[in-house]
């Protein structure tokens, strides 16, 4: 849904305003960008390489500091709340041996209840709920370096859901699945009832998905609407160096 057509009441689950960001190189990765996104709204951020889409995802919990602007979820402000902000914002990031570093995906999945001060039974309670959410309920006794690639994606979305976060951001999770993988990733996300924010270069993933989608290009927005619109709009898309795979169309489910 575009910012015209969202009332100014709707509850605000993330909301970035002026918000820029520079790397230590001098590389300014986003300028100026002012974003509002719903409470239970699903949102992909598109853009070609080096877009900023990747910075975005860091920045909404923290894990850079923004160079100038702000960013708030649920009211808060990254700058003076950052431990609420990161029990309230997951981030998925694109290769889940980035996040799985325990001897095993229980422990992986408990260590972040567990640094919340949680108890030994809620943390086992969260624990159990979120690998049954992921579908590897079984897998929870095993190293993460012997799951497959998809099992790992789902751990590190379970290590995610054990935090009950608000708002779940995930950067480029079909990246380097295989078809079946992607589907049953995507099933997986569609029943998530979270507000989801999703960067992605894999566009009908983005139209299955998500009912909004934002263009990032060159660190700015140069698009932001309703996700069916956007992506079938072959001259914005091919102006800032995206394009749909031959053959698909879109309003037609990839699956």
């Amino acid at each position: 849904m575009s910012e015209a057509r969202r009332s100014t009441e709707e509850p605000v689950a993330v909301e970035l305003s002026d918000l820029s960001y520079t790397y230590p190189d001098g590389h300014r990765a986003l300028w100026g960008v002012t974003l509002r996104v719903g409470s239970g709204e699903r949102v992909a951020i598109l853009g070609p390489n080096g877009a900023g889409k990747s910075t975005l995802c860091l920045l909404l919990n923290g894990l850079l500091k923004t160079t100038s602007g702000s960013v708030s979820v649920c009211g808060l402000s990254v700058e003076r709340d950052l431990k609420e902000i990161r029990r309230r914002v997951g981030v998925v990031f694109q290769d889940p041996d980035d996040m799985l570093f325990m001897p095993t995906v229980a422990q992986d999945v408990a260590f972040g209840p567990s640094n919340l001060g949680f108890g030994e039974e809620e943390v086992r309670r969260r624990v159990e709920r979120a690998l049954d959410a992921v579908g590897i309920a079984g897998l929870g006794h095993r190293p993460p370096h012997h799951l497959s690639f998809g099992q790992k994606k789902r751990a590190a979305i379970a290590a995610v859901l054990s935090m009950q976060p608000e708002v779940i951001v995930l950067d480029e999770p079909s990246s380097g699945l295989d078809p079946r993988g992607r589907r049953e990733l995507g099933e997986l996300l569609a029943g998530l009832d979270r507000t989801l924010i999703m960067t992605t270069h894999d566009l009908p993933y983005a139209c299955e998905l998500c009912e909004r989608a934002v263009i990032l290009d060159g660190g700015r927005v140069v698009a932001d609407g309703p996700a069916q619109e956007i992506i079938c709009d072959a001259d914005l898309l091919a102006a800032h160096g995206l394009e749909l795979p031959r053959g698909f169309v879109p309003g037609k489910s990839p699956r």
